[in-house]
């Protein structure tokens, strides 16, 4: 079959999302391939798809043995033969799976990478590989932020089997650390895709300033406005898990804990509940969540603020990873940053540490679009504002600061794009600084151009030309800034630039906050004829129901029969035939002989 059929009979969907098909149609041309694509972006496919077209077996490199369960029981459900090669199996067990293997009945074999290491010169070397794919690659990177010895042994995979194409996935990696994967994997001439990082289906919210028990009353209402939508509270530390999910308990939520003070059985058993949806909520450290693969998780918040935008956006990305609406809450304070500025002090990387944490602090107190801030974070640009986050909400007074910005830009071209922002700063306040001197940049047009502002007004408007994307700050060069070709288009006139109005009586007189609570509404499928289709509701939590009982009779977590984002559509679209049920995106053939007859005859009830 072609990789069009496998998609639409194992998984579902009629189409490709964004680069998908360059990506598969790349590795099965024996290409080794870079793929950077957000969580719930749909990296897993890109692999799965070839493996399922081509001759032998997918070789998948995995970190966590929770990880490697989900993907397996979620590849199973769909009728695709894979396993798992680790330490759960007992000796029965992994016996079945190599001689599966040999007989190449497999097409996913998942495998951690210190396991790989030690099959590779005899059962590695016996099989039929098609590929080898290296999923959270960015554990392989000094740089990472999930930083794993073990992985940097995997350019062993090039060395023994060089005609294999290695493909590397990774959700979150900045372009030193995609450097470091490709070196570290000795990629040959990679093909390299970047996936937008935009997850409109998030919406972004962030509280400042909150007392502890502000954020209680918060959490808990917000909760209880989503009586059936699972979450995650990710905290610190320990102490904070144990607070907040006890504070939950004693309120009639059901939560448990995850940290790395536990022991293993009792993180499985946390985690195993939480899959299952035998508890609401799981209050965790960020040690939570790589390891699981849960479509139906319905928000995130943050107790705490997190080191690095590129934690924060992995940790975010766990919500709705099913496409359908979810919420994030970010909470912050100067306690987070007094607290993550000790973590860096005690790393061995403080000073790019410092750094990601001073943007992650930037972002928290923005007054520019969340979104605009993220994606251009990670080089994608995004120059408008998205609608679903607390800023667009209540937008703050703009105006037009086109002379404001060309001036900083034109600064900065004038520098070579040598400077960091706070000589260039210098530079418009006319302030012969060491710095300037130095270079000469006194003898600049642009000395001096920008006398009428404050430097702390200076400060504040650079920042929001870096969070619209008009600059960026080159880290891995001396912290230069660099102009972008949106920067350009408003530095040479092609287009204007709006900039926020400071307003400093916030942080003078801090105002009461109102708890505005929004329950995740979901975008209906369209009718043939284009009209919008309603959703019942009463429909949708009776579907939540049978796919809770099917999921309990396979021993499954239920969102591995079907996502939300399924039976949203169920509601909708009320198929009452198996070729109307077919139809749904999302749906495969093999879910459609197993549990087609058992939806439709509840679906013809509401009918």
């Amino acid at each position: 079959m072609d990789i069009k059929e496998a998609l639409k009979r194992y998984f579902g969907y009629e189409n490709f999302r964004q680069n998908q098909e360059e990506i598969i149609t790349s590795v099965m041309n024996g290409h080794d391939t870079m793929v950077l694509m957000p969580t719930g972006g749909g990296k897993s496919l890109c692999y799965q798809i070839p493996a399922i077209v081509m001759d032998g077996t997918c070789i998948v490199v995995s970190p966590l043995i929770s990880l490697m369960k989900d993907q397996v029981e979620a590849l199973k459900a769909n009728g695709i033969a894979a396993e798992a090669l680790n330490s759960s199996n007992d000796f029965n067990a992994e016996t079945i799976i190599r001689r599966r293997c040999l007989a190449g009945e497999i097409k996913l074999l998942y495998i951690s990478p210190e396991r790989l290491i030690a099959e590779i010169p005899y059962f590695l070397k016996s099989l039929k590989i098609s590929l080898f794919a290296i999923d959270e690659a960015h554990c392989i990177s000094q740089w990472g932020h999930d930083f794993r010895p073990e992985y940097t042994q995997l350019g062993a995979i090039r060395e023994e089997f060089p005609s294999i194409a290695v493909m590397a996935l990774t959700a979150t990696a900045d372009k030193i650390t995609r450097a470091d994967i490709q070196r570290q994997l000795s990629l040959y001439q990679p093909h390299e895709y970047i996936s937008s990082f935009d997850r409109p289906n998030l919406s972004l919210t962030v509280k400042r300033n909150y007392t502890t028990k502000e954020k209680l009353n918060y959490i808990l209402n917000f909760i209880k406005a989503r009586p059936l939508e699972a979450g995650i509270v990710y905290c610190l530390s320990r102490k904070n898990t144990e607070k907040v999910a006890e504070f939950l308990r004693t309120n009639g939520v059901k939560a448990s804990i995850y940290h790395a003070g536990l022991a293993s059985e009792e993180r499985d058993r946390a985690q195993e509940l939480f899959k299952q949806d035998n508890i609401q909520v799981v209050c965790a450290t960020i040690a939570f969540g790589m390891g699981i693969d849960k479509s139906n998780v319905r928000w995130v918040i943050h107790y705490n603020m997190p080191k690095s935008i590129e934690n924060y956006y992995q940790e975010i990305g766990r919500a709705g990873r099913d496409g359908a609406s979810a919420d994030t809450v970010l909470f912050y304070s100067l306690a987070d940053i007094i607290q993550l500025s000790q973590f860096n002090k005690e790393s061995g990387q403080r000073e790019i540490n410092d750094d990601k944490l001073k943007r992650m602090q930037e972002y928290a107190e923005s007054n520019v679009c969340r979104r605009r801030i993220l994606l251009n974070y990670f080089s994608e640009n995004f120059d408008h504002d998205c609608g679903n986050c607390d800023v667009c909400d209540n937008p703050p007074k703009k105006f037009d600061g086109t002379r404001y910005v060309q001036m900083a830009l034109s600064a900065a071209k004038r520098t070579h794009e040598k400077a960091r922002i706070s000589t260039i700063i210098e530079i418009l306040k006319g302030m012969k600084s060491p710095s300037v001197m130095h270079d000469g940049y006194h003898l600049l047009p642009t000395f001096g151009v920008g006398r009428e502002l404050t430097t702390k007004d200076w400060q504040d408007y650079l920042l929001q030309m870096l969070q619209m994307g008009f600059i960026e700050i080159v880290y891995d060069e001396n912290n230069r800034v660099a102009v972008t070709s949106s920067g350009c288009d408003v530095l040479f006139g092609r287009k204007q630039a709006e900039l926020c109005i400071i307003d400093r009586t916030e942080n003078a007189t801090p105002k009461k906050k109102r708890l505005q609570l929004v329950i995740p509404q979901f975008s209906n499928p369209t009718a043939n004829d284009g009209q919008a289709l309603i959703e019942d509701k009463n429909l949708f939590e009776a579907l939540r129901t049978l796919r809770k009982e099917c999921a309990d009779e396979e021993g499954f977590p239920a969102y591995i029969v079907f996502s939300d984002k399924v039976l949203h559509s169920l509601a909708s679209i009320k198929p009452t035939t198996l070729d109307a049920f077919s139809g749904v995106s999302g749906i495969g053939e093999y879910k459609t002989q197993k549990y087609g007859l058992r939806f439709i005859k509840l679906i013809r009830k509401f009918s």
